[in-house]
């Protein structure tokens, strides 16, 4: 006689028992990522509230490649030393919506060769302005080889991470005398940059009175119209003489500071140019190629 095999049969109690612990866990998963994520966006808005509140956030990147000389780097210092302490910009400061700004400031030359002078300090008055100016005369420019705007817009954009402060608008200032000719290339630099939020302002030196002018480009300003500058109301104001080199800082500072208009010198003839739409029809290379060319020159001499 065949034997007949039966199948225990699970309660169906058990069933609902195997339901119920599944549902149970899913939920206290569920419910572990969602506190998870309540303290994470805690912890950022935390971070936020301890962010002191400026009306701008600003970076003075200034060049000290080996183009200019000894005196042309103290001619630029104390540009950007006087203009800091000004009558005219220290009321910039307080005409905001805060009274105030944060600033900090940095010296750049080749693809890795930045120096941090004064870190990211307050500005609400003339003696803080003061107090930031002693940090900056305090230690004396260092000049490097090489050209690297995007290095420099790499290293400023970095600065305003986790920098104490939250601005209204971030802007970066970039003073140069000539084209990029090392590291990415300038104008996709500038473009993921300006991407974030930053606004780059500049301010060509069109001197050609440095040590090397092998390298300067005769429409240095055009060059930063479409290459280097851009985010919404960038500007940048050609220096053509040592002598404009003061007022061209001040007046820099006053518009993005307070974003107010300043009356058009007609001794020295400054003028506000805005970024390009679009970088078409200008070679944001032309540093590197020039750069190459002369390369080529000295190997076969």
């Amino acid at each position: 006689m065949a034997k007949t095999f039966v199948l225990p049969v699970r309660p169906r109690c058990c069933e609902r028992r195997g339901r119920l612990r599944t549902t149970v866990l899913g939920a206290l998963f569920s419910l572990g990522w969602l506190l998870a994520g309540q303290a994470a966006f805690a912890q950022s808005g935390e971070e936020l509230e301890r962010d002191e509140v400026v009306d701008v956030e600003l970076v003075l990147a200034v060049d000290v490649s080996l183009s200019m000389s000894p005196a042309e780097l103290a001619i630029q210092r104390d540009g950007y030393a006087a203009a800091l302490v000004h009558q005219q910009v220290v009321q910039a400061i307080r005409d905001g919506v805060h009274g105030k700004i944060a600033v900090t400031y940095f010296e750049w030359a080749g693809e890795t060769s930045q120096r941090l002078v004064v870190p990211w300090a307050r500005i609400s008055s003339l003696s803080e302005a003061e107090a930031f100016v002693a940090q900056l005369t305090a230690i004396p420019a260092r000049s490097a080889r090489r050209t690297s705007i995007s290095g420099g817009l790499l290293f400023a954009e970095k600065l305003f991470d986790d920098n104490g402060f939250r601005g209204m608008k971030r802007v970066i200032d970039v003073s140069g005398d000539g084209p990029n000719n090392q590291g990415a290339q300038v104008d996709v630099t500038r473009d993921s940059v300006i991407g974030k939020g930053i606004v780059i302002n500049g301010l060509p030196l069109m001197t050609n009175s440095g040590l090397t002018t092998a390298f300067d480009v005769p429409d240095l300003d055009q060059y930063y119209v479409h290459c280097v500058i851009g985010g919404p109301g960038s500007f940048m104001i050609p220096v053509n003489e040592w002598s404009q080199f003061p007022e061209a800082i001040r007046r820099k500072l006053v518009l993005e500071l307070a974003g107010t208009g300043w009356p058009e010198p007609v001794a020295t003839g400054l003028p506000v140019r805005k970024a390009a739409t679009g970088g078409a029809g200008y070679d944001c290379l032309i540093g590197e190629k020039m750069w190459l060319n002369r390369s080529r020159i000295w190997d076969d001499n």
